[in-house]
């Protein structure tokens, strides 16, 4: 074995003396082309590693240049400008009279779970928010690309949601569903008009979490099986049930968790075959054969995974896992809580795009735009199943809660925030790829509409997660007034999911932001 010791700079030469030697050597190409690339690949394979294996700087900050500086702070001669102010907004919040964000922190720590973590090196004290944009305690405005995690979706406290919520409040606050009324009766009416075929029976819940739970229940008792099929890669809450769905240790307690299979992802990005859904979904074939009795009670999925990076499914894939599950007598159920109620513009449901229609539907976050609202959905015959037994959630389907429900659907259509998230998504889309052009740090851009994904990583062919640059662009973005999200399983992916009513000028701004930022590593 060879023992190299070298500085970068002395690495980057033998890279370019590595290269020139072989690009002249003309002969291996033309008469044995396979020899030359094969030859070609272990070059930059081995420069690679070299690079990777050099001595560590003496600092542990792992970016290039000031970067310990705020942008604002750092001298204005580069090539990328720092954005300009952000877009005119007719709104000013009142003057902030609370603890400062110390009292707070400090209260965090004494009182909170140690479990509760916070964005960025100095946490942001948010007191205010409308639409698109939060205030924090100094009156400063940031523009909200994160949205509570894809959950406000008409924007922050906008006038008709909080009018149907007040005026609810002030009439009925909390009774319980043994008795009627008519909040409850009108959004299930309305969330079922939104769904497609026989879909039109819901259970409301107060949770994605509890949602997932409930459908994984209903599928057991409906097909007398136990065993549910997710991806790995999935988060589909932190319940007893929904942990065992979930498919990243980093969201798993040791706990049992039971008669749950995870199937390969199928992630055209870092996947093992690409973009290729019809090799993927053989996996699902094969946990039916043999991990099972050969009969499942449901397979779950998401149509885009939001806390596992923004991961589309691979083309063809779902369609093909569906007719698998049913053929096995299992439910398909669609986990919409991020992806559903028009975030992806295109359709009003993520699963809409991949042409399936599931059993079971599972909504949360969005449709209640902040509100504590979850719900199931699914047909007459299979929500017969938990007839069995009395079934019952004090706060499902509360009146409050449903009458913001019932308005969130109806500003969505008054306002065509559907449509506004595709053709602004589209553009902001478009504008986050010409950044991948730019900077070898993008490894990917992903998602549609209003939920998007950008994936960092230091080498574009190794995949390698950009960890501390993501957390450090996400600091710096949000010194400049832009909130963005991170997740997948190594942190190293944007969670670009804003309100819908995010607008073209907004998208500017972001991108922007993340381009001078980007310019500074």
């Amino acid at each position: 074995m060879l023992a190299f010791h070298t500085n970068h700079q002395d690495s980057s030469k033998l890279v370019s003396s590595l290269s020139i030697s072989f690009s002249t050597s003309q002969h291996f190409r033309s008469s044995a082309p396979s020899f030359s690339e094969h030859l070609r690949k272990m070059t930059a394979s081995f420069a690679a590693r070299l690079i990777l294996r050099r001595p560590s700087p003496p600092t542990r900050f792992l970016f290039r240049r000031d970067v310990s500086l705020s942008p604002i702070q750092r001298t204005k001669d580069d090539a990328v400008s720092p954005p300009n102010k952000l877009p005119p907004f007719d709104y000013s919040p009142a003057p902030y009279a609370g603890p400062a964000s110390d009292e707070i922190l400090a209260k965090r720590r004494e009182y909170l779970s140690p479990s509760i973590l916070h964005f960025y090196k100095t946490p942001l004290n948010v007191v205010e928010g409308r639409r698109q944009y939060l205030f924090d305690d100094k009156g400063r405005r940031y523009l909200d690309a994160f949205a509570g995690i894809a959950t406000v979706c008409c924007g922050h406290c906008h006038p008709d949601v909080v009018a149907a919520i007040v005026e609810q409040t002030n009439r009925l606050q909390h009774s319980t569903v043994l008795y009627l009324n008519p909040a409850i009766a009108d959004f299930a009416q309305a969330l079922a008009s939104k769904l497609p075929g026989n879909l039109k029976v819901a259970f409301f819940t107060n949770s994605g979490t509890e949602a997932n739970e409930l459908a994984i229940l209903i599928a057991r008792l409906y097909t007398g099986s136990h065993d549910i099929i997710s991806l790995r890669n999935s988060y589909h809450g932190n319940g007893g049930g929904t942990m065992g769905t979930t498919a990243q240790s980093i969201w798993k307690y040791n706990i049992p968790q039971s008669g749950v299979h995870h199937a390969v992802n199928p992630d055209p990005y870092r996947g093992l075959f690409g973009s290729d859904g019809e090799k993927y979904v053989r996996d699902v074939q094969e946990i039916v054969n043999f991990g099972t009795s050969g009969n499942v009670a449901a397979f779950i999925s998401e149509a885009i995974q939001g806390v596992g990076g923004i991961v589309e499914l691979a083309p063809g894939y779902l369609p093909a896992a569906y007719d698998i599950v049913r053929k096995a007598g299992g439910l398909c159920i669609a986990d919409e809580v991020q992806a559903g109620v028009a975030r992806t513009g295109s359709h009003f449901w993520g699963f809409e795009a991949h042409g399936v229609v599931p059993d079971i539907v599972t909504v949360a976050k969005s449709i209640g735009n902040g509100i504590p609202l979850g719900a199931v959905v699914t047909t007459p015959e299979i929500a017969k199943a938990l007839t069995r037994r009395s079934y019952f959630n004090t706060f499902g389907g509360n009146p409050v809660c449903t009458a913001a429900g019932l308005a969130v659907l109806r500003v969505i259509e008054k306002e065509k925030l559907q449509e506004n998230a595709f053709v602004v998504g589209s553009y902001l889309k478009e504008r986050l790829n010409e950044l991948k052009d730019k900077y070898a740090l993008i490894g990917d851009v992903r998602g549609r509409g209003m939920m998007l994904g950008v994936e960092l990583v230091t080498d574009r062919e190794l995949k390698t997660p950009a960890q501390n640059e993501t957390l450090h662009v996400m600091d710096q973005m949000k010194e400049l007034g832009v909130l963005i999200g991170k997740g997948g399983y190594y942190g190293n992916v944007f969670r670009i999911t804003p309100p819908l009513c995010f607008t073209k000028e907004d998208a500017d701004f972001l991108v922007d932001a993340m381009d001078y930022t980007l310019s500074r590593i």
